[in-house]
């Protein structure tokens, strides 16, 4: 890279800083400094330019993007090839909002053999992909994948077994079921080396990927000769694994006769989403299928959906993932430089063309097909929801008489054991749906004690303190408490960095008094607050000496809900998993040094705490792997430590004489969580 520019003032008077005709890439950045969009261009100047003539002219959704951009900043590359790249590689680090980015309507499964492990594994696989694993598919459901094994393990009987189950057949010396029935050739007992049992994962792959012939006509061939020799017990064997491994590749119709490796992309869009299917051609057979759905937040045509459906399919992957020909609708304006970026991925020349004519045309029309029913299917099942959440967030607006429809919310509870262990939720509704990403949790700092109207103003104060920290050092709050100045301005998604329109507590008047009083203290005057009460549902606004009360079948009043109950259970989860912590520990997880496992070792041989403590440093000194040093810092934690109270069998309240270990949670707990 050549260049850089940054635009620190409004960008649409510095646009004129472009004076190269050279290709590069372009960040639009909001007020709060957030990437909303990046872009590329095989002239900088002129692309940039195209973005200035009057906003009536400009397309509708580019108009938006326009009118939010507050800066741009640029950076020149040597070649489109290079741009590409940066581009793909901007648009996965910042995730900008009016990029097109597509969304998997399922989760698809992958065949994967763990060609990492010592001895490969066979599975069903999702999510990202992982280096030194061989991943075939993916497939439409997971049944398939299944049906496919269960048919090729009675010829290539490779492990699939989880790690623990390999692991437990290996200390009792005797196989799982597989291994009796002849579908794993049990390595974990020693039937086969690793060696032996890797070369069986390999013919499995083989086979997957395609070079299905040879491997055929070879049992074939050991099938006449063992007929010949009268063995005819191998025989029928061989017979019955070859008719397993034809019923496999019958599940994968041949669709091309040239034996062809290619990747199908089709697109069917309308003026506000698009749907891609791609189908995996390997060997000639429909290998895999995906579809992915996208909103068009950006003016893009068919071409540009291509091109970012290609960026995104082939930007984490190489060698033979990335197949000898790609087969889409329309070309991208950069077809040269995304061949050559496709190459560069696989290592070898890759073809990116349309079908003209035979059988590719044929199976592109049936792609195409798939397209139109995937988007048909995803705004049948999106209408109704889509519909909900507006009619919701507006209901709430006129509600709580708010400019516009709470498009952000945030809700906080607070939730305690009887005063112990008081924590705080934050829970992120976006377009009434949540945003798990944004979730935070904290921890009560400031006093001891159940107070949820101290602990609500102190929640709410340090997270709109974060906000002011991020909110591009204007000077509104100074830091206090320690807590840290902003880093450097990068475009990336901060924890703390955009306000809600609407914060909501559990709870009534008090708890609502108290976040407002906390907004005010800070100066932020343009977030809404309300309370949603338990009891009876009534939502509680700031100063008012009445709730608000929504109708029972408002779908207001269930998103409300919803963020609220949400908000309860994150809560609820962190409590519980703080408070058992603390219940698990004990005097000696104070000592330093002393591992679990040592721990462990000194339970286990005098049996409680209460035994441990009345013995002397001589006695632990005799359990295995405790020195006398060691013995003398235990016995010491355990004279400063308090003794613990009487055990107690919570079934019958009887007190027992001996200090047995208890588990967790044993005592009694009263009260409830709030």
């Amino acid at each position: 890279m050549s260049a850089k520019r940054t635009v620190s003032r409004t960008w649409r008077t510095q646009w004129s800083g472009v004076h190269t005709d050279s290709p590069g890439v372009y960040r639009f950045r909001d007020e709060h400094r957030r990437v909303i969009y990046v872009g590329k261009a095989k002239s900088l100047r002129q692309r940039l330019a195209s973005y200035f003539q009057d906003i009536a002219g400009l397309h509708p959704r580019t108009a938006t993007m326009v009118t939010t951009a507050a800066s741009v900043e640029w950076t020149v590359v040597s070649t489109e090839v290079e741009a590409l790249q940066l581009e793909y590689s901007w648009i996965k680090e910042y995730d900008p909002r009016f990029n097109v980015k597509y969304r998997d309507d399922k989760s698809y499964p992958s065949l994967a053999v763990t060609m990492n492990e010592q001895y490969p594994r066979v599975q069903v696989m999702r999510g990202p992909k992982k280096k030194g694993v061989r991943y075939f598919g993916p497939y439409g459901h997971a049944w398939a994948i299944r049906e496919t094994v269960d048919l090729m393990l009675r010829v290539f009987p490779v492990r699939t077994c989880s790690a623990g189950v390999f692991k437990r057949s290996a200390q009792i010396g005797r196989p799982c079921l597989l291994g009796y029935i002849g579908k794993c050739s049990a390595p974990c007992v020693g039937r086969v080396s690793p060696e032996e049992h890797r070369e069986l994962a390999e013919d499995f792959c083989d086979f997957m990927a395609g070079r299905t012939g040879t491997y055929l006509s070879r049992l074939e061939r050991q099938m006449h000769e063992a007929a010949e020799e009268m063995e005819y017990e191998k025989a029928a064997r061989l017979r019955d694994d070859i008719g397993a491994l034809r019923r496999a590749m019958e599940k994968n119709a041949v669709v091309l006769a040239d034996a062809t490796d290619a990747d199908l992309i089709a697109v069917a869009e309308d003026e506000l989403e698009a749907a891609v299917q791609i189908f995996h051609v390997r060997g000639g057979r429909v290998r895999g299928q995906r579809g992915w759905v996208t909103d068009k937040v950006e003016a893009v045509d068919t071409a540009g959906l291509v091109e970012h459906a290609l960026q995104q399919l082939y930007g984490e992957e190489k060698g033979e993932a990335v197949p000898k020909e790609v087969l889409v609708p329309a070309l991208p304006e950069d077809t040269p430089a995304l061949s050559e970026w496709l190459a560069a991925r696989r290592g070898s020349a890759v073809s990116l063309r349309i079908p003209q004519r035979g059988d590719k045309k044929s199976l592109m029309e049936t792609v195409y097909r798939n397209a139109q029913q995937s988007l048909a299917l995803h705004k049948t099942k999106r209408a109704s929801d889509l519909t909900t959440r507006s009619r919701a967030l507006e209901e709430i607006a006129e509600a709580l008489e708010l400019d516009g429809a709470p498009l952000r919310i945030e809700c906080f509870d607070i939730s305690h054991l009887q005063g112990d262990d008081v924590v705080a939720s934050m829970v992120v509704f976006e377009d009434g749906l949540a945003r798990k990403s944004e979730y935070r949790r904290f921890q009560i700092k400031t006093f001891e004690g159940q107070d949820d109207v101290r602990s609500m103003h102190e929640v709410v104060s340090r997270r709109f303190r974060r906000y002011l920290q991020e909110k591009l050092k204007t000077g509104e709050w100074s830091p206090e408490d320690g807590d840290p100045l902003p880093e450097e301005d990068d475009g990336r998604p901060r924890r703390f960095a955009y306000p809600p329109q609407l914060v909501v507590v559990d709870g009534g008047q008090p708890q609502v008094a108290a976040a407002k009083r906390a907004l005010e203290e800070l100066g932020i005057d343009d977030v809404a607050v309300c309370g949603l009460a338990k009891r009876l549902e009534e939502v509680w606004l700031p100063g008012e000496d009445d709730p608000v009360v929504l109708p029972r079948t408002s779908e207001g009043l269930y998103l409300l809900q919803r963020v609220r109950d949400e908000a309860h259970r994150f809560a609820i989860q962190y409590q519980r998993n703080k408070r058992g912590k603390r219940l698990k520990s004990g005097p000696l997880d104070e000592v330093p040094g002393l591992g679990e496992s040592r721990r462990q070792a000194l339970i286990k041989h005098f049996g409680s705490v209460k035994k441990l403590r009345q013995a002397t440093i001589d006695q632990i000194c005799e359990v295995p792997g405790i020195g006398r040093k060691t013995a003398e810092t235990v016995a010491a934690a355990l004279a400063q430590a308090p003794p613990a109270g009487p055990a107690v069998n919570t079934a019958t309240g009887e007190i027992m004489e001996d200090e047995t270990p208890a588990p967790a949670g044993a005592a009694s707990e009263r009260g409830t969580e709030q």
